[in-house]
């Protein structure tokens, strides 16, 4: 599980993007890769995989 902040979260649109702690990359992230309800600036924790444009966070919960 990789570890990061919510930098983003639009409820409307249903995405967002986290950064990752580690590395300070930046993850798009689905509301259908949701666990927990986030919004900007909650800790989080993450997996990765495989998008159609890139890697996505999935498996999103609070940390």
């Amino acid at each position: 599980m990789s570890k990061g902040v919510v930098k983003f979260f639009n409820e409307t649109k249903g995405f967002g993007f986290i950064i990752e702690s580690e590395s300070s990359k930046e993850y798009f992230v689905h509301v259908s890769g949701l666990v927990d309800k986030v919004k900007e600036n909650d800790e989080v924790e993450f997996e990765l995989e495989e998008g159609r444009k890139g890697l996505n966070a999935v498996n999103v919960k609070l940390a």
